[in-house]
């Protein structure tokens, strides 16, 4: 098969396009004849040598059609999407013309959107559903901060949350993306700067309800000053690669009024703890 590889660590100049042995079946796995496949930021890192040794074909999702499953869970033929389980990561992953990947991280779809649609949706849609509808557990009513909000991630989360019925704020650095993120339904939006949550404070004294950080690390100080008492901050990406908080002090450094910070990683899906099936594709 064809198969897209990393010859060595850097930007995509060093990927290429080589014959592979095509994938041998395994108990508990299944074969994906890939149609399409999603471009993800974790990829550029991978990529890069950011996160040390990667597997040579990367790739963390895809869709396309059931070649064999070990497991008898689907037939020959059956449209899915694959995502995380370790592909591009520690298996090789979707840049290529097949792939093989754990079941649990195989999930149905039934949709006749074209291929290359259905590829930019699983991974984004399902980390912005997990974060959104879990971590933060945001209502109809409130009001959600989307920091990063042009990214794909930030796109999802806006989609997700509008049509709940959530108030959503969107951040991002550059003021020509405006009429792009109010079309997709947020209801203001802010450009991104130090000390951003001094600005939301005036708009909203009291704080938010919530605050997606799609940023990372550079703004999650900043991101828990924006929550109400009660609030809920969740770090669900790294656009800023920034590695660390530093000498981050929870005690001295989050709000004394009860604001609840968590983080959402996808590299849990299909996990016992973070099961695919309880997101709805």
């Amino acid at each position: 098969m064809r198969a897209i590889v990393i010859k060595q660590y850097g930007g995509p100049e060093v990927l290429a396009i080589e014959e592979r042995p095509e994938p041998e079946s395994k108990p508990g796995q299944i074969i994906v004849d890939v149609k399409a496949f999603g471009l993800n930021r974790a990829e550029t890192y991978m990529r890069s040598g950011a996160w040390g040794d990667v597997a040579e074909i990367t790739g963390i999702e895809c869709v396309g059609v059931v070649k064999s499953d070990s497991t008898g869970k689907f037939a020959p033929g059956q449209k899915v999407t694959a995502l995380m389980g370790g592909m591009g990561r520690l298996i090789n992953g979707s840049y290529a013309e097949m792939t093989r990947v754990a079941a649990t991280n195989v999930v149905p779809l039934f949709s006749n959107l074209p291929w290359e649609d259905l590829a930019a949706i699983s991974e984004s849609y399902a980390t912005a559903w997990s974060a959104v509808c879990g971590n933060l557990a945001i209502s109809p009513g409130q009001t959600l901060v989307v920091r990063g909000a042009t990214s794909a991630l930030g796109q999802a989360a806006i989609n997700i949350a509008t049509d709940m019925g959530v108030r959503v704020i969107a951040t991002t650095r550059n003021a020509r993306r405006r009429g792009v993120l109010e079309a997709l339904g947020a209801n203001e939006v802010l450009l991104e700067q130090l000390e951003l949550s001094k600005r939301i404070r005036e708009l909203h004294p009291k704080g938010v309800d919530a605050v997606l950080d799609v940023i990372g690390n550079s703004t999650v100080l900043d991101s828990l000053a924006m929550a109400r008492r009660g609030g809920r901050v969740c770090v669900v990406g790294l656009l800023d690669h920034v590695e660390s908080l530093g000498n981050f002090n929870p005690l001295f450094q989050m709000p004394q009024v009860g604001v609840h910070f968590s983080a959402f990683v996808s590299w849990s899906f299909g996990t016992a703890e973070c099961p695919l099936s309880d997101i709805p594709f």
